[in-house]
């Protein structure tokens, strides 16, 4: 079940977006996103066949956090993961925009925007589960 008060919360913050977001709503973004990935048969199907470890590093407030993706699941935390699949940088602006929706992560990457150290398909992959998420978010959205 989505936690109908996150989603309003989370709906605000996304309106207000990602220059006003706070470091730590990227940690409310990943509780969204595992919620929503319950609910959602596509991004619980997609989730089943990976194996990957996310680091998230906002370089400009130093704030880390993990997301590892697989079995169905997505767990998360702040702080380092031992072993990322691929660790990717950006500043706190660049970085929430892409869990907020806000930022195309390809086009980012491209402009030296975020910086990916490990397996670019990885990352790609992780980006499609951003991308699944939102969707499902604006599906709960439609029906609030």
């Amino acid at each position: 079940m989505v936690d109908e008060a996150l989603v309003k919360e989370l709906e605000e913050k996304f309106d207000a977006g990602a220059a006003a977001a706070d470091p730590d709503d990227a940690i409310k973004c990943f509780e969204l996103f595992a919620q929503i990935a319950e609910e959602m048969e596509d991004l619980k199907e997609e989730l089943e066949d990976m194996d990957i470890a996310v680091q998230m590093i906002l370089t400009d407030v130093d704030k880390k956090f993990w997301v590892k993706a697989g079995g169905g699941d997505l767990e998360f935390g702040e702080g380092e993961t031992d072993n990322p699949s691929f660790t990717f940088s950006a500043t706190k602006e660049v970085g929430l925009g892409m869990l907020f929706g806000e930022v195309d992560a390809t086009s980012a990457y491209m402009a030296g925007d975020i910086t990916v150290e490990g397996n670019l398909q990885d990352a790609m992959a992780f980006q499609e589960i951003i991308e699944l998420a939102m969707e499902g978010f604006e599906d709960v959205l439609d029906e609030m």
